[in-house]
């Protein structure tokens, strides 16, 4: 029998693209197989023209239990194993921040560790009340990696992800809504189908906006404000020439 794919990627003719990570016995755990192959999706993405949205899941019973510490474990030289790893997600990462593609990501159980920077890197977030999220570091003695230490004080607060990075604190999906840490709580059985339902509200909004509306945002983080306003020049005027806003501009000058 032929060993499952660590990720699966499609796209379908409305732009919609998904990644589900496809290690459901490991709690799709990060191992380097599987970072690899989340970069090699998130690359293959990245080169669709015409991709709008990305829903993001994991298999199993948990979206994803951070970086695998049996591997971990395991490894002759852990330091290297470790860098080698956050390297190659933090890649994926980096990519995945720059696109003008809205992420939603479908979070049953657990998001822990560089699950909770996969949750992070997304702009919707679908869960349900027995969804956990926490930072999971500490139990290892570890630091955190994949942007959990730079976006969880921004999404949530400097105090609350103190909680979370310091203290431990297991978040649970109400408390998550709560705190901006998610978007959408919904029944468990209905988390994939919600994300889906976004999914396809999302690929009908007008394109290019929102797409580089989404990567404004994000690049909004990482830079100061007379660059970022240089960028918000060039950018609507190149999207004021897609076929979409000059109908749309036509239109509602015509009221």
């Amino acid at each position: 029998m032929t060993a499952a794919e660590p990720v699966e990627y499609s796209i379908d003719s409305r732009g919609v693209a998904r990644i589900h990570m496809n290690r459901p016995t490991a709690s799709n755990a990060l191992d380097p197989e599987l970072a690899t192959a989340l970069d090699t999706a998130i690359n293959s993405l990245a080169a669709e023209p015409n991709a709008r949205v990305l829903v993001l899941s994991g298999g199993g019973k948990n979206f994803c239990a951070g970086g695998d510490v049996r591997r971990m474990a395991e490894a002759e030289d852990t330091p290297a194993f470790l860098s080698d790893l956050a390297a190659n997600v933090h890649r994926a990462l980096v990519r995945l921040d720059s696109l003008p593609i809205t992420v939603v990501a479908a979070v049953q159980g657990s998001a822990a560790g560089a699950g909770l920077g996969l949750v992070l890197a997304s702009d919707f977030v679908v869960a349900s009340a027995s969804s956990k999220f926490v930072a999971a570091y500490s139990a290892v003695g570890l630091s955190p990696d994949c942007g959990v230490s730079i976006l969880l004080p921004r999404v949530v607060g400097l105090r609350r992800a103190s909680q979370m990075l310091l203290a431990a604190r297991v978040v649970g999906g109400v408390e998550a809504l709560e705190w901006g840490l998610i978007t959408d709580l919904v029944e468990d059985e209905a988390v994939g189908s919600r994300a889906e339902e976004l999914a396809e509200l999302l690929a009908g909004a007008p394109f290019p906006a929102v797409g580089q509306t989404r990567r404004l945002a994000r690049a909004s983080l990482a830079r100061p404000y007379a660059e970022h306003l240089d960028d918000e020049a060039s950018t609507i005027a190149v999207v004021s020439s897609s076929p979409e806003a000059v109908t749309r501009i036509r239109r509602f000058a015509a009221r």
